[in-house]
């Protein structure tokens, strides 16, 4: 999947709502998006929901009508701080404003892929509503939220660490933080995973590099490369392959070699 259109002149911004900032915190001030953000290329800020709390004691949850076990997170601070950076209710058929969109990191939504992560690094704006405890009032999804994106199958009681994995999955693929060059053969681009890599040193432990990798003989590098690719995503990820070739995203020669290694052939490295 190529990385979204080369284009300079923006500047992305990243708000993430939460109760607790310090998590997420960490994240934006390491090495590559701390430069991004010197560069311009990223404007990020972490809102704190409780400031936007009404009562003296600063309470962001309240026990679920209907009853049920835990505490959900009320609906009045949520929608002033969504309103604070910028974001209004939906009216009618409205689904927010073009070039923004409001995120909802839930085990319940969509599956975020590496298809999301392109499309939403094309946006000019993203907020992110991490939510706790039993999750937050339906109403400020239906008002406010655009989407909402799981991670997988599972239920983690923290949506500042799903937040986290999407803006890191994200804002790499906005042109300028990282070298288009590093996106082009990473795991899912072309619908395939990753070639194995190596470095020094050239014996470790008693395995070696594979011979092709020191010949530098580029053609045969690329083939390689390749073969691993399809190879590894036959192993690992049938079902993408299998989506993929559905999809038409494979060259001639990466359809051979599918039918190739599927009929049993094999080659040494």
């Amino acid at each position: 999947m190529p990385a979204a259109p080369l284009d300079f002149g923006r500047t992305v911004k990243i708000h993430v709502l939460t109760l607790f900032p310090e998590i997420p915190r960490a994240f934006f001030g390491q090495s590559i998006m701390a430069k991004a953000v010197e560069r311009g290329i990223l404007d990020c800020s972490l809102v704190n929901i409780r400031d936007f709390a009404f009562d003296r004691h600063k309470s962001c949850d309240d026990a679920v009508y209907g009853g049920g076990a835990g505490m959900l997170m009320l609906p009045e601070p949520l929608a002033a701080a969504l309103e604070s950076v910028g974001v209004e209710p939906k009216t009618g058929t409205q689904s927010g404003r073009p070039g923004r969109r409001v995120i909802f990191p839930s085990p319940s939504g969509k599956p975020f892929t590496q298809a999301d992560a392109v499309r939403l690094a094309g946006m000019d704006e993203l907020v992110f509503l991490c939510g706790r405890y039993e999750g937050v009032d339906q109403r400020i999804l239906d008002l406010y939220v655009d989407e909402e994106l799981s991670l997988g199958d599972f239920v983690g009681s923290s949506g500042e660490l799903a937040a986290t994995v999407i803006v890191d999955a994200v804002y790499r693929l906005i042109p300028g933080v990282i070298s288009a060059e590093s996106l082009e053969e990473e795991s899912f681009s072309g619908g395939l995973l990753e070639y194995p890599q190596y470095t020094r040193p050239e014996i470790f432990r008693g395995r070696k590099v594979p011979e092709v990798l020191l010949s530098g003989h580029h053609e045969n590098i690329r083939r390689w490369r390749l073969r691993k690719r399809v190879e590894k995503t036959l192993r690992v990820r049938p079902d993408l392959l299998r989506k993929s070739l559905e999809a038409g995203l494979y060259s001639e020669e990466t359809r051979a070699l599918i039918k190739e290694l599927e009929n049993g052939s094999d080659q040494d490295d």
